[in-house]
């Protein structure tokens, strides 16, 4: 009894810990949006006296916030939406195919990516791209679902490979092509994952400043995390402004999470079990 006491004082002790690691740079990020800079020079910890609302609107303007929403949530959109049409579809030809020796040698190396930094390959990646033309928005989703390939056939094809092979077998009885089956019977079964690899692409597509810093070259095709730029100024940063800008983009990936989180891991849990 004492011994199971104990081990809840330590998750509780842990809980408590990483709840207020996330939950005091939320609160800075929050205090400081509102503040002036006055205020800032007094103390960045205390609460602000007044709530300067103001911050957001100028943050908005200095950004171009809603023409870098607009390239955001443009290609966030087409690259999950590819995404989950193409990723799941290698990954269904991989699963089904894993004995094979070709197969298998390619799902060992589309995994293998996920082990090369991608500082490795960046320089390569901004030649070629310039070479072809394609440092633009076109260009940069095509580079978004070749990058998502890795990880979504990892948990792609453990997840198609729990799904039973006879329902594919009956719809081949009943005379339904390769890609039929697939469309007709496979896709629909893959809602969990395909939930959960849609809101994994989102974010990490929607938060990406790397890929768009090295590969846009137009300033109208500029992304949310990389209009945020604007305020790092050579001597001095408006942390005030900044972080306004941080908040107001932040804002819809955070009401996504909050929205989506159960698909997520339920995804994640049903894809991590073979029967």
């Amino acid at each position: 009894m004492k011994k199971r006491s104990s081990t809840n004082w330590v998750v509780t002790i842990l809980i408590t810990l990483g709840s207020l690691l996330i939950l005091f740079p939320l609160y800075m990020t929050v205090s400081i949006a509102l503040k002036n800079p006055e205020e800032m020079a007094k103390s960045i910890f205390s609460l602000p006296t007044g709530l300067h609302f103001d911050n957001f609107a100028r943050a908005i303007e200095a950004t171009n916030f809603f023409g870098a929403f607009k390239n955001s949530a443009l290609i966030t959109f087409i690259s999950v939406s590819f995404i989950l049409l193409t990723n799941s579809l290698v990954s269904y030809a991989v699963a089904r195919n894993i004995k094979q020796k070709f197969f298998k040698g390619l799902y060992l190396y589309f995994i293998s990516a996920m082990f090369i930094p991608f500082q490795i390959i960046m320089l390569p990646v901004v030649k070629l791209t310039t070479d072809l033309h394609m440092n633009n928005i076109p260009g940069i989703i095509i580079l978004y679902i070749v990058y998502g390939l890795a990880f979504n056939i990892f948990v792609y094809v453990g997840y198609i490979r729990s799904i039973p092979v006879e329902l594919e077998e009956a719809a081949t009885v009943d005379g339904a092509t390769t890609y039929g089956t697939f469309w007709r019977i496979i896709f629909p079964l893959l809602a969990p994952i395909n939930a959960t690899v849609a809101i994994l692409s989102c974010l990490s597509t929607w938060n990406d400043f790397m890929l768009p810093l090295i590969i846009l070259s137009e300033p109208d095709s500029y992304t949310l995390p990389l209009v945020q730029y604007v305020f790092q100024g050579q001597f001095s940063t408006d942390y005030n402004l900044a972080f306004a800008s941080y908040l107001l983009a932040l804002a819809p990936m955070v009401i996504v999470y909050l929205v989506a989180q159960k698909w997520i891991i339920n995804g994640i849990t049903q894809g991590a079990v073979k029967s």
